[in-house]
């Protein structure tokens, strides 16, 4: 298979040479024949048919005609010089009328020649117009080449510069085409799979999805390439899962003891869910095997993801080992570091906080304590990873809001581990959606906290616009009355300097508006911007924390990691400029206690189509699962929050938010083969062994991900 056709360096294709070669290169990482197969259209121009011009209606979409130009002239001088065309059909007339490049057509375009013209039809002074129509000559060969459905390539300025638009690629991939036309395509799925789904070949698969005949081709093209990139995806990493599984030795908490016991009989202040008590348990199946845990457990904001992963750090205490919590900020983890040494006070347990602010004589004593084996649980930021913190017997790693980590970092935490790796579960509040975390997270084994704690309220969601103004200052009186605190968060831009200091003006302004209506001392507000020193912030935070301030007005500073079940209402202004999934994390600041909550979206009047969406599902909806849909069906996977950094595999033809139930498909039958075939040793297999071998994409060390 390393001597395919398709292996061969993309400046040896006819049209590309050294120059455009090392473009397509740096632009878009085309090295060869397979990577430009592989550069698949975005979307397509439907030239199925020509129309007849008594059917076309103005503003209608792109249209094809077939006819004859009857007449050229040059209208004008100098800059405002235009040519102007009749082109007529059996049926009627239109106007072609080209602003650009005037002198090159008029030594082109032939009087009295038959033309195939392609344009999006106007009305103009009463007359039927196109502007800048493409014009062919009508040939026996291009007249059965143009009722096609034609491809549409992304490309670049500088690609552009070198001759490759969209139309540029489109003749490599014709001369590329014609080239596999008579060469050997290697075949990546067994006879099997084809005869059973009806595929068609790889070589024709690949044709049609660049140059299909109409859309039955496409679809069936697409779907088998879909199914393809699909299939290895979840083949490769349910392979490595399996290994990791019958391998990958880890410690054995065979017994659940007294520290575990005690906590739940004596310090529970609240009965467990069922969703909590069932994740307990599919976490105490792993860590009973004796194989390494790799879990991730994903629950909505408030759904008690914390004290399961407190429960589980008791279980590694009562087989003797340690266990650690790592947060991706210094306020998230002090205030797990809070919680936790509060949940546990009067059982004997010592824990202990690290992060980077953590220096000189007490960090020594904290390491210390750790590598005796006399601290039994250690929580904090990054400083975790670093080579100078050594644990006695670390057997659980807890990591906090994952997504906030790199790879490299998360990996880290292996090396931790004394005899065998430690134990790893991965918590998140970013609800993911189900395709994705099958993507993302296939090697990992996955548990749901489905269900919010008794007592907890749906939070209430408002959409307001400027003239509401009274009226929400109208409500946050009233809750402060009730002795409620409330947040009033901005959106933070980081694009420049300057835009720093818009966001800066944006907040003050916000700020001198509130202090006007909440003045002192009756009120008393909390200031949190991005710009601040880290002791100031935390001041600011603090003074919240312990209702020294009724109001907080900060950036997304606050997105993350602070916990005050007195504040109920959150007002978000500009939820214009605010993405879906951040929208759903603030409204989690508030509704952490017992009394009702509010959650304001403030907006301009006029919106986007997809901010009409975000506000209409914030306002329907409080599942973070489904608020989570509908941001990747808006955003597209590639941009969900944090999945930029989790090593995912760039898809180039299957899209996460559409292709769900292939997607299921490519997972069960990966899952079938490698239960009946787990090495892939048998000779039917022999494609899939191959190509996994030999294609890079599916060579990332994926179980080293957690």
């Amino acid at each position: 298979m390393g001597n395919s056709i398709l292996d061969t360096k993309i400046e040896f294709l006819k049209g590309v040479g050294p120059q455009r070669g090392d473009t397509l290169k740096t632009e878009l990482q085309i090295f060869t024949f397979k990577e430009l197969v592989q550069f698949y259209p975005f979307r397509y121009v439907d030239k199925t048919k020509f129309h007849e011009i008594r059917d076309i209606k103005p503003d209608s979409h792109p249209v094809q005609l077939k006819g004859t130009l009857r007449r050229l002239e040059s209208v004008g001088s100098g800059r405002k010089r235009r040519l102007v065309g009749r082109f007529r059909d059996n049926t009627g007339v239109v106007q072609l009328i080209w602003f650009k490049g005037v002198s090159f057509l008029e030594k082109k375009l032939v009087i009295g020649g038959t033309y195939i013209v392609y344009g999006k039809p106007t009305l103009f002074s009463g007359r039927l117009n196109m502007t800048h129509p493409e014009m062919e000559i009508a040939t026996q060969a291009n007249m059965e080449q143009s009722l096609s459905l034609e491809p549409v390539y992304h490309s670049t300025g500088k690609l552009e510069g070198r001759g490759l638009d969209s139309r540029g690629i489109m003749k490599l991939q014709k001369v590329l085409r014609n080239k596999l036309s008579t060469e050997q395509v290697p075949e990546t799925l067994p006879d099997y799979f084809i005869k059973k789904f009806r595929f068609t070949d790889r070589r024709k698969a690949l044709a049609d999805i660049h140059f299909p005949a109409n859309q039955n081709a496409l679809t069936i093209a697409s779907n088998r390439l879909k199914f393809e990139e699909l299939f290895f995806l979840q083949l490769k990493m349910l392979s490595l899962k399996t290994r990791r599984k019958s391998v990958l030795r880890g410690h054995v908490f065979a017994s659940v003891g007294q520290f575990f016991n005690t906590f739940f009989k004596d310090h529970l202040k609240f009965e467990l869910t069922g969703a909590q008590k069932r994740v307990i348990k599919e976490i105490r199946q792993d860590i009973g095997r004796g194989t390494q845990m790799n879990r991730l457990l994903q629950g909505d904001v408030g759904s008690g993801k914390t004290i399961v992963g407190l429960m589980c750090m008791l279980i590694a205490l009562d087989n003797g080992f340690q266990a650690s919590l790592m947060a991706p900020t210094e306020i998230l983890a002090q205030q797990h570091y809070t919680s936790i040494k509060e949940e546990v006070s009067g059982l004997g347990i010592q824990v202990g906080f690290l992060s980077g602010s953590i220096k000189g004589k007490k960090r020594k004593q904290l390491l210390e304590l750790l590598k005796t084996g006399e601290l039994h649980i250690l929580i904090g930021t990054h400083a975790l990873i670093e080579d100078w913190v050594e644990f006695k017997n670390l057997g659980l790693s807890i990591i906090d809001e994952q997504h906030r980590f790199g790879v490299a970092q998360r990996a880290s935490l292996w090396k931790k581990g004394i005899g065998a790796p430690p134990h790893v579960l991965v918590m998140t509040a970013t609800p993911i959606p189900r395709t994705l975390a099958m993507t993302l997270y296939g090697d990992l084994d996955v548990s749901v906290i489905d269900e919010l704690p008794p007592g907890r309220k749906d939070v209430t969601t408002l959409h307001k616009t400027e003239n509401g103004r009274l009226r929400v200052f109208g409500m946050m009186k009233e809750e402060i009355k009730k002795g409620r605190q409330i947040y009033v968060v901005y959106p933070l831009i980081e694009e420049s300097e300057s835009e720093q200091f818009a966001e800066l003006k944006n907040l003050m302004e916000g700020f001198d508006a509130i202090t006007r209506e909440f003045p002192k001392p009756q009120y008393q507000i909390s200031v949190v911007h991005g710009r601040m020193k880290a002791s100031e912030k935390d001041f600011e935070m603090q003074r919240f924390v312990k209702g020294e301030t009724q109001i907080m007005i900060a950036t997304t500073v606050i997105e993350v990691g602070v916990n005050v079940p007195n504040a109920t209402m959150m007002i978000i202004e500009n939820t214009e400029r605010f993405g879906l999934s951040q929208l759903h994390q603030l409204r989690g600041r508030v509704g952490r206690g017992g009394e009702q909550s509010y959650c304001i979206l403030m907006s301009s009047f006029k919106l986007t189509k997809e901010g009409q969406k975000r506000i209409e599902t914030m306002c329907r909806t409080n599942n973070g699962f489904e608020v989570a849909e509908v941001d990747m069906e808006l955003r597209g996977p590639g941009n969900i929050q944090g999945t930029q950094q989790s090593g995912i595999v760039d898809l180039k033809i299957a899209n996460l938010a559409t292709d769900s139930r292939i997607l299921q498909t490519a997972r069960e039958v990966a899952m079938r083969v490698l239960e009946d075939d787990p090495e892939l040793a048998k000779p039917h297999h022999a494609r899939l062994r191959r190509y996994l071998e030999s294609d890079k994409t599916y060579r990332t060390n994926w179980s080293r991900i957690s």
